[in-house]
């Protein structure tokens, strides 16, 4: 299977628009699991499925012309990034709802779509990309460690192949990040 990712990332690459609907079925599985893991940090009572998630990912990832990964690690850190985007701009988008923003008519039905996030899980999510947009001033390979391995679900020795570092350089980027995340958000930093 690795053999068949790497060759429907290079078609990707090379700007075959239908690689990614050949790649993402082979890596579903742990695309399911990376984004239970990404929404076991959210809030206990998270409102969305890991389903519902790894397709928001997937459309977002079918519009992309073309991407960087050449491995799977590469395109598990990438797909990581995309669900905390697809979070953040929920998070946002309720912010706005909540503000008297353009409001979406209440569905009566009773199979309706449940809200993405609730008002807790939208502040924890807005707080997280704000610590992180701080970080990134003092020190972008940190938070490219995060984003590897918190949303990535990628290891430290995956991180460091992905990010072409050492796994020390790796280790040290994840503690000092950590400690700081720790230090601006408080409690919701608990699962880091």
């Amino acid at each position: 299977m690795s053999g068949q990712v790497t060759r429907y990332l290079a078609e990707w690459r090379a700007g075959d628009p239908h690689a990614v609907e050949r790649l993402v079925p082979l890596l579903y599985d742990e695309l399911r699991e990376l984004a239970r893991r990404q929404l076991r940090r959210e809030s206990v009572a998270h409102t969305l499925s890991a389903t519902a998630l790894v397709h928001e990912v997937y459309l977002r990832l079918l519009r992309q012309r073309q991407l960087a990964a050449v491995d799977r690690d590469g395109f598990l850190a990438i797909a990581g990034a995309t669900m905390r985007r697809v979070l953040v701009d929920h998070a946002r988008a309720r912010m706005r709802q909540k503000r008297g923003g353009r409001r979406r008519p209440e569905s009566l039905e009773a199979d309706a779509e449940p809200p993405l996030l609730t008002p807790l899980e939208v502040e924890e999510v807005l707080a997280i990309d704000t610590a992180l947009d701080r970080l990134r001033q003092l020190d972008e390979r940190a938070v490219r460690v995060v984003e590897c391995r918190v949303f990535g679900g990628l290891t430290l020795e995956e991180t460091a192949r992905v990010l072409a570092l050492s796994t020390r350089s790796v280790q040290r980027s994840w503690t000092t990040a950590r400690a700081w995340l720790r230090k601006e958000l408080g409690g919701r930093a608990a699962t880091l």
